[in-house]
């Protein structure tokens, strides 16, 4: 079944509602109660596409643990090689 509003899309209005940072543990039941079930790797895809885009950034704070945060048009982060 098609869902209404895509995986991305969820992911960044629960970052603009929760002030744009959150750890991924407090993302995934806002998610579920907005986008309904998904899988580890679907979140994951999503996560590396917002991330790819410029839209989100996403930090490892320990093994399991990752901080999302949304990017704003004054933040920026450097590519690979550009230090």
């Amino acid at each position: 079944m098609w869902k209404v509003t895509p995986l991305k899309s969820c992911i960044l209005t629960i970052l603009d509602k929760r002030g744009g940072v959150l750890l991924e543990g407090d993302l995934e039941n806002p998610l579920r109660d907005m986008y309904g079930d998904f899988s580890d790797s679907e979140l994951n895809k999503a996560l590396m596409t917002l991330e790819n885009q410029g839209l989100i950034h996403v930090s490892w704070i320990s093994k399991k643990r990752r901080r999302i945060h949304k990017m704003t048009k004054d933040m920026g982060f450097l590519a690979v090689g550009e230090d």
